[in-house]
């Protein structure tokens, strides 16, 4: 399998490749040359598979020609056997219609544990063959950072340095990154937003200071990696609930539109799919550019779901340039005007590739709460807020007509509700506990460094203070 970057100039690489560099030379991001397929009874063979075996066998096309299927089954096996729950990936029953698919079992109860955990293995394989050390820079708006870390703390031939903005994550969530306390794990608190903190990394990776110097390489979304473990999770809900011959659809709580896309990907791969609906909080850069094509960043507003206030989502130049016919050149013109600008409209082939598969609806703080509430209520789910939006979406579409009653309607479940307990116990007045795998996490002591917002503020203390590894 060979991958191409978006915006058409860097060179094509193999699996292996992509995940160890992340981001492309060329500023772009990959994808596959062309999506693999899965026939209908191909996709009705997997029913019943364990979620590892499931996993393994998605993945396969992707990985071919960098992992034989007996390295993938292993990884599987090593990564989706310790998590908190058998299943992986549960589903629950919330009404007729609504299901939840709770993503949360994993050792930092996020959806984030699925791929990155996965990843870390990946990075410790590719490594150890290559014999190269590799300095990770990421940007977290809360979940990343936690599962990244717990993926790489440890191993000897990855560092990692994450960025999180400073006071706009949940203390749980803090806590989880800066009380791993291990050598090659770096926590930096800037000052700005994620998006400061995202536009970074990505500098970074295109600064020959830093990329002549250090090997980089990626753990946000913009790792194919990982969206690539994320596209499992499509295929078990829906073979669960009568896949290939039954549609689903998906509500998906999503900033950075990497978990939204997977479902994209899981739909090129053969698994029918009745809609992806994208759910946004009032940061609705992507509801605006799903709706009316109007794809302009403003400021980022603070909200009761920080893992979503983003102005800037990355892995919408994978739709974009998809959906847009698959033109690098002109993707890369798009990118830079966007980047110098802060605004885009969609060509009228992107707006229609989006709307053939895509929706979206927009939550406030108001709507995430009633969300929450009806689904203590009604169902006796404690859901965390980012979940509340997915499923404010998820009911307010149907109540529309959006999507028919008789299609069952999946909101993913993206993160533990007590990794948000101030605010779930504000909107149902119930106080969620941790769970008892993660331990003692507020008798432990933290460390991060905070900086200011500037990015030559965070690319000399990461020159300073990374292991020498030599430029790829």
């Amino acid at each position: 399998m060979q991958y191409v970057s978006t915006r058409g100039s860097a060179p094509a690489l193999d699996f292996e490749g992509v995940t160890l560099a992340g981001l492309a030379s060329d500023g772009g991001l990959y994808l596959p040359a062309e999506w693999p397929q899965f026939t209908l009874d191909e996709i009705r063979a997997m029913r019943g598979l364990a979620y590892p075996d499931l996993a393994a066998r998605i993945m396969a096309p992707f990985v071919a020609g960098s992992l034989t299927e007996e390295e993938l089954l292993s990884i599987c096996h090593a990564v989706y056997g310790d998590f908190g729950h058998a299943a992986v990936a549960p589903l629950v029953q919330l009404d007729q219609q609504h299901w939840l698919l709770e993503l949360f079992h994993g050792p930092t109860l996020a959806f984030k544990d699925v791929a990155l955990q996965l990843l870390g293995h990946l990075f410790e394989l590719f490594l150890e063959r290559r014999d190269r050390r590799l300095t990770i820079v990421g940007a977290t708006s809360g979940d990343t950072g936690s599962a990244a870390i717990v993926a790489v703390a440890g191993r000897s031939r990855a560092e990692i340095f994450m960025l999180h903005p400073k006071g706009r994550v949940s203390e749980v969530q803090r806590r989880q990154m800066t009380t791993v306390r291990a050598p090659n794990v770096h926590n930096l608190a800037i000052e700005g937003s994620f998006d400061d903190a995202q536009a970074h990394v990505k500098r970074m990776f295109n600064d020959a200071d830093v990329t002549t110097t250090l090997n980089l390489g990626a753990v946000n979304s913009i790792n194919w990696a990982r969206l690539m473990a994320q596209v499992v999770y499509y295929f078990a809900s829906a073979l669960q609930l009568g896949a290939p011959d039954r549609k689903a659809a998906f509500s998906v709580p999503t900033g950075n539109f990497g978990d939204v896309f997977a479902g994209y990907v899981a739909a090129k791969m053969g698994l029918p799919i009745e809609r992806l609906i994208v759910a946004t909080n009032v940061n609705d850069i992507l509801h605006r550019a799903l709706s009316a094509g109007d794809y302009s960043a403003s400021g980022v507003t603070a909200t009761i779901t920080p893992s979503m206030d983003i102005q800037v989502s990355s892995n919408f130049e994978r739709l974009l340039f998809d959906g847009g016919g698959r033109d690098g050149t002109a993707m890369a013109a798009q990118m830079h005007a966007f980047e110098a600008t802060k605004a885009m409209h969609l060509t009228n082939a992107q707006a229609q590739a989006a709307a053939a598969l895509f929706t979206s609806a927009r939550a406030d703080q108001t709507d995430t709460a009633r969300a929450m509430q009806w689904a203590y209520r009604a169902a006796g789910q404690v859901i965390d807020p980012h979940t509340g939006v997915g499923l404010h979406a998820a009911q307010a579409l149907a109540a529309a007509g959006v999507i028919a009653r008789d299609v069952p309607l999946v909101t993913l479940a993206t993160a533990h509700p007590a990794k948000f307990n101030d605010a779930v116990e504000r909107a149902i007045g119930v106080r969620p506990a941790l769970p008892g795998r993660v331990g003692d996490l507020f008798g432990r002591e933290e460390s991060y460094v905070e900086l200011a917002g500037d990015y030559a503020t965070t690319r000399d203390y990461v020159l300073g203070h990374a292991a020498r590894s030599g430029a790829a």
